[in-house]
């Protein structure tokens, strides 16, 4: 079979897999997409790992434009969207992102593998372990624009919405729960806007990214990813309903850092 089809036809499996995660689970699908779609770009279209990182971190990226802006959207009818909060965590998540996308698209992949990996490790661990408490510290504007700055530099090195990162720091600086999570949901927007922007203009002259791609965006994976995930986000969340949600976050947990650990092994 051609690469290009089993890449389009593998990426509507992707993004049937990651809407029904993040439906269920709530959590954004970068974790999923990164790793996945630098095996597929490294064994189906012969990049390398040096190459692939950028181009997989920036893809997954753009994909939360489409899956971010429904999130926003609903948390914003449901009224969870505060927008002192919102403001200045948008603010330092705007120049996060740009940044990160920035020093990602200079870090030599193999190190930007490793970076993703252990990242993902911590992440997966804080899944597992991780409990929202909140401490006696009251959320300034200087506090909210410095969370939404560390939050957006990591999630554009790792492709991510930024939600497992900004839920748990906002609870921590006494910022309801709800409010957190309608947050990150408007804030992983933002860090794809501007993540995905920035990426676009590192990568607008490279010449190791595979055809059709806008930068470092491969533009067939975004839309096979987000044709399907558009779909599937609603029947995750009705299966949400049903089934045990810690039991399977904790497993997708361990997935997840045994995928990190492979990463760090080696993709190619």
């Amino acid at each position: 079979m051609d690469p290009f089809v089993v890449i389009i036809v593998s990426c509507l499996i992707l993004g049937s897999v990651v809407g029904i995660l993040a439906g269920m689970l709530g959590i954004g699908g970068g974790l999923i997409i990164v790793p996945a779609l630098s095996y597929l770009l490294v064994h189906f279209m012969g990049m390398t790992t040096e190459t692939v990182m950028p181009v997989a971190i920036a893809t997954s990226l753009s994909t939360i434009i489409f899956t971010g802006t429904s999130s926003a959207l609903a948390h914003y009818k449901l009224g969870n969207i505060q927008r002192y909060i919102v403001l200045y965590t948008g603010l330092g998540i705007a120049f996060g992102a740009i940044a990160g996308a920035q020093v990602a698209s200079h870090m030599s992949g193999e190190l930007l593998k490793d970076v993703f990996a252990v990242l993902v490790i911590l992440i997966a661990l804080q899944m597992i372990f991780g409990k929202q408490k909140a401490s006696d510290n009251e959320a300034s504007k200087g506090t909210l624009a410095a969370v939404g700055g560390t939050a957006g530099i990591l999630s554009a090195l790792m492709g991510i919405g930024g939600g497992a990162l900004l839920v748990p720091a906002l609870v921590w600086f006494r910022v309801n729960i709800r409010a957190a999570i309608g947050c990150a949901a408007f804030c992983g927007l933002v860090i794809a806007v501007f993540g995905t922007t920035s990426f676009v203009i590192a990568g607008w002259n490279a010449i190791d990214v595979p055809e059709h791609s806008l930068g470092y965006v491969y533009l067939p994976a975004t839309a096979g990813i987000v044709a399907t995930s558009m779909f599937t986000a609603n029947i995750g969340a009705k299966l949400g309903q049903r089934v045990n949600v810690r039991v399977l976050k904790a497993m997708l947990a361990c997935l997840l850092v045994l995928v990190s650990i492979r990463m760090i092994l080696g993709i190619e």
